[in-house]
């Protein structure tokens, strides 16, 4: 017994694994992510695997007819899995033996290329989504793909919208159903109405969509009614704090006097500490003038007439005429 108890510790150490290490950063596969392949945490080697399935067109069994007779081989299973409209195109879809025909048209080729192959691999160039970007946004709207329609609502918000095409992604994105884009590009066209408006999307919007045109107008119009209203709203907040402001300051030089000017019945000091009202001193300005002007009668001089109506302003507003020592308070 005791020459097994001596070596139990040794044993132990020999039969306990050694722990696996921490996982560190490389764990994060999202940080590795490429700018051009979405947010696929796919390795490097799968999405390959998945782009030369689309390129090669392995076993494929689904034949995509495109603008200009144009062709384009792809794997039902693919299809279906990433797009319920175009599961429900299969379904319906014509063939002979195991292989089915669709089509999709209204686009360019390159575009439904583009749009099948971010099917497979979640993966785009961004040469060919800088070219492509309103096509692919229609497709991805069209066929249900919210991944694809996200990134190019992004690619357009951050460095692909001009002023010339700026109309054609506001029709756009109304069809798209993209509020947030339908949003930035009608500020962007108030903003600059008048270069847009010499664009070639705005003749071509002016031409078959007269509607559109004049809704954009009246909301121009509209949106510099109400700056104006903002204007208007801001620069009376202004009179009403200075005013509140020059009734302080009336009030404060009349009750505790400041500087060089208060009521008779007090002194003052000449140490006296910064005054913290700031149209203090506009106002004792005014005070001293209407002490000593000759025409200070209401309707002569017009600074005296401007503090009769501080004055009778006072006289309205103040909840405290027992007590208060402005005049005529």
């Amino acid at each position: 017994m005791e020459t097994i108890t001596k070596q139990s510790p040794q044993g132990c150490n020999n039969i306990c694994p050694t722990p696996p290490p921490l996982p560190g950063p490389a764990m994060n596969c999202r940080r590795k992510g490429s700018a051009t392949k979405g947010n696929s945490c796919a390795s490097t080697a799968t999405r390959d695997l998945w782009d030369n399935l689309f390129d090669r067109g392995y076993r494929a069994d689904v034949t995509i007819r495109t603008n200009d007779g144009g062709i384009i081989y792809a794997h039902a299973g693919v299809l279906g899995m990433a797009s319920p409209v175009l599961r429900g195109m299969l379904k319906q879809a014509k063939g002979v033996g195991h292989k089915r025909l669709i089509s999709i048209h209204g686009v360019q080729h390159d575009a439904v290329r583009v749009f099948i192959r971010f099917l497979y691999s979640s993966c785009y160039e961004q040469e060919e989504m800088k070219e492509l970007v309103l096509p692919l946004l229609l497709l991805s709207h069209a066929f249900v793909v919210p991944q694809l329609k996200r990134i190019c609502e992004q690619q357009l918000e951050n460095s692909l919208l001009t002023l010339d095409n700026v109309v054609d992604v506001f029709q756009l994105s109304l069809l798209c159903d993209a509020p947030r884009l339908v949003l930035l590009t009608h500020r962007m066209i108030l903003r600059n109405i008048k270069a847009v408006s010499a664009t070639e999307g705005w003749i071509a919007m002016k031409r078959s969509h007269p509607a559109l045109e004049k809704e954009i107008l009246e909301s121009m119009i509209y949106e510099e009614q109400m700056e104006k209203e903002r204007i208007r709203k801001l620069n009376e907040r202004k009179i009403y704090l200075q005013l509140y402001e020059a009734m302080e300051a009336l009030v404060h030089i009349c009750r505790d006097g400041c500087r060089t000017i208060g009521p008779c019945d007090k002194d003052l000091k000449d140490d006296q500490k910064p005054c913290t009202y700031e149209a203090c001193k506009g106002i004792e300005l005014l005070v001293r003038h209407f002490a000593g002007c000759k025409l200070r009668v209401p309707g002569g001089c017009i600074h005296c007439k401007r503090m009769w109506q501080l004055l009778e302003l006072h006289s309205r507003l103040c909840a405290d005429s027992g007590s208060c020592r402005v005049p005529l308070c």
